[in-house]
């Protein structure tokens, strides 16, 4: 039915069309909800939805019901999957998404988040209007070519079935894979709008299928193809928590990775970025190394490796400098000669001390000394010379 033919006033003449289901209807509803009763929203109260707004009446996201549903004890259930029939409109009232049954999973930030905070407080054929923020639809980035940045949408929605979400172990193979490779594509997806937190929210839960026992038996084809998938998730993931400076987080995500792919480029990359956000220069600089072996042209590479061989060159002028006023001071004044004489054995005592602070795990950092030293790194070669090409390794994801 038209979004507008339920909603008219009886009390109102023929001629009298309704409003369209907008932002700026949505205003002028809420106006005459006040003053007593509206033409486009007859006795029907709006409520902001509290777990999104941060205080009552912030007006970020609201909602109101348009169709009374069969009752509370209907509501999905996170974890569920739903499906609803859905129309999403801009401000102007130009549709961007229409959908007769649109299933996800709740609370897995599957769909737009205002779709996720509304959808588990709509009963079961419940039709309601929900009008959203920017903020929890496409945010400061909108969604090219339909969805300007920063626009709020006005959504209409019912829901139509809720059921449990299938069981991970009798997924096969295929359904595993696919599964899988939807949620990294949503985290895919809140990467680029630089929502990082619930990038890594999506990767996760990639994971967790991807991880889950199975009473299903799988062929070798499949098992490479969940391997592949993945090792995608993990990289993806290690990008997110590097953007989020969660440094020892990102370092086990590009661990897991060498340890199925040691050629990767990739993680390869991306830990030497890590340890070298950590002052490990030392440990950096051979991992920066072994990738740029594997690909010889990147540029992301070498300009990285080229900084880092810097940074190191300068820390180490700042150590020697502190272990010579250590041993002595000698005066940058006195004879060339004597200078000449000294400086081996200021290198030498150096040297010595920071053997001794390893073995007692004494780790100073930043400019008064070395990098902190956690044993030495290993960097595997690839096998067969066999490696992932990445080329712009700075942000892409897989």
């Amino acid at each position: 039915h038209p979004a507008g033919a339920k909603l008219r006033n009886p009390k109102a003449p023929p001629s009298a069309a309704p409003l369209p289901l907008t932002p700026r209807a949505v205003k002028a509803g809420q106006e005459s909800d006040q003053g007593g009763g509206s033409q486009a929203f007859p006795s029907l109260l709006w409520a902001d939805v509290p777990l999104a707004s941060p205080c009552p009446g912030s007006g970020l996201l609201k909602k109101k019901t348009l169709v009374p549903g069969q009752g509370v004890d209907t509501r999905p259930r996170k974890g569920q999957d739903v499906t609803i029939r859905l129309k999403a409109t801009l401000e102007d009232g130009s549709v961007v998404e229409e959908s007769p049954a649109l299933t996800f999973t709740l609370g897995d930030c599957d769909v737009l988040q205002a779709l996720d905070l509304c959808v588990q407080l709509l009963e079961m054929g419940e039709t309601a209007l929900i009008v959203s923020d920017a903020k929890y639809c496409y945010g400061a980035q909108g969604r090219s070519p339909d969805v300007p940045p920063n626009a709020a949408l006005t959504l209409e929605v019912e829901l139509l079935a809720a059921r449990d979400a299938p069981d991970l172990e009798l997924l096969s193979g295929k359904e595993k894979i696919e599964l899988a490779n939807r949620k990294r594509e949503r985290g895919n997806f809140f990467y680029q709008q630089a929502d990082y937190v619930l990038a890594i929210n999506s990767y996760d839960i990639a994971l967790k299928i991807i991880g889950s026992s199975s009473k299903v038996d799988f062929s070798p084809d499949e098992e490479t193809e969940l391997l592949d998938v993945k090792v995608k998730c993990l990289n993806n993931l290690a990008a997110s928590q590097l953007k989020l400076d969660h440094y020892e987080a990102a370092l086990k995500s590009c661990n897991l990775v060498l340890e199925h792919q040691p050629g990767n480029i990739k993680a390869l990359f991306r830990k030497g970025k890590v340890l070298a956000q950590q002052g490990e220069y030392r440990e950096a600089i051979p991992i920066l190394k072994a990738a740029l072996k594997l690909e010889p042209s990147n540029k992301t590479i070498h300009a990285e490796l080229s900084k880092l061989v810097k940074k190191h060159a300068d820390q180490k002028n700042v150590e020697t400098e502190m272990y010579r006023k250590m041993l002595g001071n000698p005066s940058a004044t006195g004879t060339p000669g004597k200078c000449k004489d000294k400086l081996p054995w200021v290198r030498a005592g150096a040297d010595l001390l920071r053997g001794v602070a390893e073995r007692v795990g004494v780790t100073p950092r930043g400019g008064e000394c070395w990098a902190g030293h956690r044993g030495c790194v290993s960097v595997p070669q690839a096998p067969g010379g066999q490696h992932n090409r990445a080329p712009g390794l700075g942000g892409v994801l897989t």
